[in-house]
């Protein structure tokens, strides 16, 4: 891909690695870390998307539950919240790839296509140009599947319906998975946000569509995902809640990460 094609990585060396031997092997210890989870094929992720020496071990958790499928999966859709632009409803970029230091994810040009023509989708490459959310999921997914192709959804404001609407027209079969990428309470003392956060997460875990922004910085795709996953009868389950007390940073103001899985029920 040339670089008019691909937008090229942008917290690289500040989010994670930049060297891709070291960025390889710092998402791979982070996999083989992770305790053994065995569940159901997840249709839907949410993990969080912090630097990994913070969130990083969370995410892992939900990321290496895939490995039984790390060939059958096939095609990603994932949705961030907005950090630096805003934007009403969801939007796409323009370009054909996404890099990182491990390479070039490519796009699913013909399912971006589709979305065109719902009204709360837009082209903005200009959302898209410096959001971490969606880029620090990239290394994972490039480490956790052989082979697959992308639909970036970086999420402003925007209605669960809208979302869900979204997330049902690219639903595909069990090779298309979902990923929602979301941190959870920001910058509150440490006991607090583990209050703030458990009931948080006990509102995913009964699809209830109203999170707001101050409980989880990906409120929008997270509520719209849960109206979707609802309808299509998928069940959820709480991988891991922590926070950044507990693994890098200081408790007195900390940022919640929790990774769940949203399966269909066997």
């Amino acid at each position: 891909m040339n670089s008019v094609s691909a937008r090229p990585p942008a917290v690289a060396g500040m989010f994670y690695p930049a060297a891709a031997s070291t960025l390889r092997a710092a998402v791979d210890v982070l996999l083989a870390a992770a305790p053994a989870l065995p569940i159901a094929q997840p249709k839907a992720i949410i993990v969080p998307h912090a630097g990994y020496i913070y969130s990083g071990p969370t995410a892992a958790r939900a990321y290496a539950a895939l490995a039984p499928w790390r060939q059958h999966i096939r095609r990603i859709v994932l949705l961030g919240p907005t950090h630096r632009v805003a934007v009403r409803g969801l939007a796409l970029p323009t370009v054909q790839a996404f890099a990182t230091p491990l390479g070039d994810v490519r796009l699913d040009g013909p399912a971006m296509a589709a979305l065109d023509e719902l009204p709360q989708v837009s082209r903005n490459d200009a959302v898209h140009a410096l959001e971490h959310s969606l880029e620090v999921q990239l290394p994972f997914l490039q480490r956790c599947f052989d082979d697959f192709t992308l639909i970036p959804l970086a999420v402003g404001d925007a209605e669960p319906e809208e979302v869900a609407e979204a997330l049902e027209r690219l639903w595909g079969d069990d090779e298309t998975l979902l990923v929602i990428s979301s941190d959870l309470s920001h910058y509150l003392p440490y006991a607090t946000a583990q209050q703030v956060d458990s009931d948080t997460c006990r509102h995913i875990l009964d699809f209830d569509a109203r999170v707001h922004p101050r409980q989880a910085c990906g409120a929008y795709p997270i509520n719209g995902l849960l109206l979707a996953a609802q309808r299509q009868g998928l069940q959820a389950q709480l991988i891991e809640c922590c926070n950044s007390g507990d693994t890098a940073g200081d408790r007195e103001r900390v940022v919640g990460y929790a990774a769940f899985a949203f399966s269909f029920a066997h």
